[in-house]
């Protein structure tokens, strides 16, 4: 059975720490199935116990799933001794959860970043057999080229013999520099790579969506929220 105690829940769902969380069960906040529970250690079934904290009933998940627009100059790491890393953006509560990005984007990137603590998840969304396609925006110092959408059809292989998975590839509505390109990988720098194979070089980059899940345009860059339910099922359909 899925029993957790009490002053986890109450912390990882309420935005406490365990300390407070224990505070706010020793006063009588917390009720289990309607009733007042001020043991802290009290083992809760969290699929059929009803769980209120100030006579909120608490959904309980297990793992958490955040939407973030990532801005330039940030790691997207889990920490880093010199640089500001995605997970430094994080309030206090979220940081002591073992949170780490679902893949990476490149320090002067911008845009979509999925950050969890669910393994599985972070796996299926990175691995390219899953093939969970990453859409970018990327402007470039020059048009993209006329058969750029071919040669990224085909898949590129560079001259140090690294190869990039076919991909999509195709002008972008802001403007003749402008392109949008869709890829299932995320090796190191490969969207400027391929571009630059093609010769062009991308002067901004920006990651629009992953699989069927879009970047919130409510979210100003350095700001997140969480994912639900229906944006989860999204990313793979």
């Amino acid at each position: 059975m899925p029993y957790e105690r009490l002053d986890k829940i109450i912390s990882s769902q309420c935005s406490l720490s365990r300390k407070n969380a224990r505070i706010a069960i020793f006063k009588g906040q917390v009720t289990i199935n309607d009733k007042i529970v001020t043991d802290p250690s009290y083992k809760s079934d969290t699929e059929t116990d009803k769980i209120s904290y100030n006579g909120q009933v608490v959904d309980y998940n297990k793992y958490v799933y955040i939407m973030m627009n990532k801005p330039a100059g940030i790691l997207s790491a889990s920490r880093d001794i010199r640089d500001k890393t995605v997970i430094d953006l994080l309030d206090e509560n979220l940081k002591k959860r073992n949170i780490f990005p679902a893949g990476r984007l490149d320090k002067d990137t911008v845009g979509l970043m999925i950050l969890t603590d669910d393994g599985d998840f972070c796996h299926k969304i990175i691995s390219p057999k899953k093939k969970v396609y990453k859409t970018y925006l990327a402007k470039l110092d020059k048009p993209l080229p006329l058969d750029a959408a071919q040669i990224f059809e085909k898949g590129i292989t560079l001259e140090d013999g690294t190869k990039y998975l076919p991909a999509e590839c195709n002008k972008a509505s802001q403007g003749e520099n402008f392109a949008r390109v869709k890829i299932c990988e995320g090796k190191f720098h490969q969207v400027k790579k391929m571009f630059e194979a093609i010769g062009c070089n991308v002067v901004y980059l920006k990651r629009e969506k992953i699989g069927g899940l879009l970047l919130d345009p409510d979210l100003k860059e350095g700001q997140y929220r969480f994912i639900n339910n229906e944006e989860i099922f999204s990313i793979f359909n």
